[in-house]
């Protein structure tokens, strides 16, 4: 774990003196306005420039056999310099168990942890209306409240993952987004590794004024298989500074999950 995490800072603080140079030279980069899913968001907007932030905060619901989760996020990125993102994210889980269950088959409250994350837009292509990007996340994840009150500590294990971003345009309304990425879940007191692969696909229909509705499909592969779920969207654009996201999820394979559903409100102050 330790040789991933010294590679990806390496790797990082590379893009980042780019980043500065570039912003030394005082060039404005080229940016073309991307949709951005409202689901697995981007850190920053590809090809952000220098100065430029936001604020999200979010709310939704899923429902389980057993129990409902509710999940709430506070999300502050900004761009240092241009084309680099940076993000650091809070989310919570609270959950409700449906009537007649065992406590012990409802999870139990929890701050999720604490979410950093990167990312360097390295391709604007005017002439095809295209961006690229790379980043990495490292996830601090925490015991539940129960347990951090029981005396197990407050850190559970980390959640490490670079990911990989393409956009393009299709002509003047339509746009498609491509996020991909491994991801490795470190448990310590398990001794336990899991790995995983991310497969996030979007396709958006975009107006004049910035509203937008489209289809998210986000995909997780694993050693047990993968369980896509289908995300339509829609964001409406409130003012030049607020915008209002909303979603719903529907699986694929309802097993444990089932339907979903979350706000996001975008702030750019």
């Amino acid at each position: 774990m330790k040789k991933i995490i010294n590679t990806l800072l390496v790797l990082l603080a590379g893009i980042t003196a780019f980043a500065q140079t570039d912003s030394i030279q005082n060039r404005k980069p080229l940016k073309i306005r991307h949709a951005e899913p409202l689901y697995m968001d981007l850190i920053r907007d590809l090809g952000a420039r220098k100065g430029e932030k936001e604020w999200n905060v979010g709310y939704g619901l899923e429902g389980h056999k057993k129990y409902t989760a509710s999940h709430a996020f506070v999300e502050y990125e900004f761009s240092p310099v241009n084309r680099l993102g940076l993000e650091a994210e809070v989310p919570f889980e609270f959950y409700t168990g449906r009537i007649g269950e065992q406590a012990g088959d409802v999870p139990r409250n929890r701050l999720e942890g604490l979410k950093l994350a990167s990312q360097y837009t390295f391709l604007v292509s005017q002439r095809h209306q295209m961006s690229m990007a790379a980043g990495y996340m490292h996830e601090f994840r925490t015991h539940s409240f129960y347990s951090i009150d029981h005396g197990r500590g407050m850190l559970k294990g980390s959640t490490v993952s670079p990911f990989f971003i393409i956009a393009k345009k299709w002509g003047q309304r339509i746009h498609s987004l491509l996020y991909t990425g491994p991801e490795w879940e470190f448990t310590p007191a398990e001794s336990r590794r899991q790995t995983f692969c991310q497969v996030n696909a979007s396709m958006h229909y975009v107006l004049p004024s910035g509203n937008f509705v489209g289809l998210e499909v986000n995909d997780e592969f694993s050693s047990e298989g993968h369980s896509p779920v289908f995300r339509p969207q829609m964001k409406l654009v409130l003012n030049q500074r607020l915008a209002l996201g909303l979603l719903a999820g529907i699986p694929a394979r309802a097993r444990e999950g089932g339907l979903s559903f979350m706000a996001r409100l975008v702030f750019e102050p």
